[in-house]
């Protein structure tokens, strides 16, 4: 396995994770954009505009676009997150350049009026489907209410005031900035070509524009509250927990992932044992999400909202005696044992390496094979892992409730 790194006169960057053994490669396109880098006046733009960039081209329709996939035998996607917008697909190594020739030419869409109008109206569509799901809702709520005026609080679809509100040259701006050459690295794992990669790059992508576009960096400080949305419309009281966290980039975010795998992860946590298994909460995990300069702990509880009450102080109980008196050495071991059947059974595909690979360069500049990232994680001890729960973030934490609940402390 070898890594390879190019960079274009126009600042776009090329990673390879590159395989001989792999009977396929995995290619995309990660755009550093997100709801983070959105203003309130665009809010929502970035997964608008990842629909778009399959509607077409100048040189092909969004039929075109979906039958030359379908022709290459690809599996292929995108997602808009926080943080980044990924395009990507993973086919036979003997497509690489149909492939690229694809993607690349997608990312300089037509963005025209009529597509932008009619997608409107499927965004919209997409966020009242999701208003009915509580889940999103509460999580939803739960960022904006955790990070405040952080950007990290903004919502990846935006709301159906600010969707339609947008106007098709507002995204064009938007794109013009955010998905310029100097934003964007193209990432290729498996068994692909790099010297042919590198000449098809330069010719389909090397007269990208270039652009300023700094993300910004605000320092965050949480300030702990307790937010209850009172509604009739779901049966169950859906509760959600945010706490501070650490970074994409510091170490101890290894060291708070195996915390959570032990505290709440699924069945065999503690938290399954203090709540679901005795039948108090339907559901309740904890988890860690590492983003780029913050950081978050996130907890769910599914309760009867007869029980919510209980179920909160439980979970808070449970996590308190877990920063109070630490994990022991084998549920650490358990935990890392795990996490590392997880890693590796991921990496034993192109698609499977590729997020992976761009979320290394993209947050880190990292290029780590399995193994590196194996080894990290198998190195954290029982000790940095307590280090991390004695910093006791759950005491900082931020409780959002939704259901028909009439109080919650």
């Amino acid at each position: 396995m070898h890594h390879h790194k190019h960079t274009l006169a126009n600042g776009l960057t090329i990673v390879g994770e590159h395989n001989p053994e792999a009977r396929s490669l995995a290619m995309g396109f990660f755009v550093q954009t997100g709801a983070r880098d959105e203003t309130s006046e665009v809010s929502g733009v970035s997964h608008f505009l990842e629909h778009m960039m399959f509607k077409g081209t100048d040189k092909r329709t969004p039929e075109d676009v979906n039958r030359q996939f379908d022709e290459m035998g690809a599996r292929y996607n995108a997602f808009t997150s926080e943080e980044e917008t990924v395009y990507y697909g993973a086919v036979l190594p003997e497509f690489q350049g149909r492939l690229l020739d694809l993607l690349a030419d997608m990312m300089r869409p037509a963005l025209r009026d009529t597509d932008f109008d009619m997608e409107k109206n499927v965004i919209l569509e997409e966020i009242a489907m999701y208003q009915d799901k509580p889940t999103f809702r509460v999580f939803d709520l739960g960022r904006e209410s955790y990070f405040g005026k952080h950007s990290l609080g903004n919502s990846v679809l935006g709301s159906a005031q600010s969707i339609t509100d947008l106007k098709r040259d507002q995204m064009h701006e938007y794109f013009g900035r955010r998905y310029a050459a100097n934003n964007m690295t193209l990432v290729l794992v498996g068994n692909y070509n790099w010297e042919e990669a590198i000449a098809q790059t330069e010719q389909l992508c090397g007269n990208w524009n270039t652009a300023d576009s700094p993300r910004e960096k605000a320092t965050f400080e949480p300030e702990p509250r307790l937010v209850l949305s009172e509604t009739d419309k779901f049966n169950r009281a859906h509760i959600a927990l945010f706490a501070p966290g650490f970074a994409a980039q510091d170490i101890n975010r290894l060291a708070a992932g195996i915390a959570c795998e032990v505290i709440g992860s699924g069945e065999g946590s503690r938290l399954y044992w203090a709540l679901v298994h005795d039948g108090l909460a339907e559901a309740a995990q904890i988890g860690h999400d590492a983003n780029d300069g913050e950081g978050a702990f996130y907890g769910y509880i599914l309760v009867d909202p007869n029980r919510a009450q209980e179920a909160l102080d439980t979970f808070r109980s449970t996590l308190a005696k877990a920063c109070a008196d630490g994990l022991s050495i084998e549920e650490v071991e358990r935990a890392k044992r795990r996490f590392a059947s997880s890693m590796t059974l991921g990496a034993e595909t192109p698609m499977g390496r590729l997020r992976p690979v761009g979320m290394d360069w993209m947050l880190r500049r990292q290029q780590r094979t399995p193994e590196h990232a194996l080894g990290e994680l198998l190195a954290v001890t029982p000790e940095q892992v307590n280090e991390v729960l004695r910093s006791r973030p759950f005491e900082r934490a931020t409780v959002v409730a939704l259901g028909p609940l009439k109080e919650l402390v």
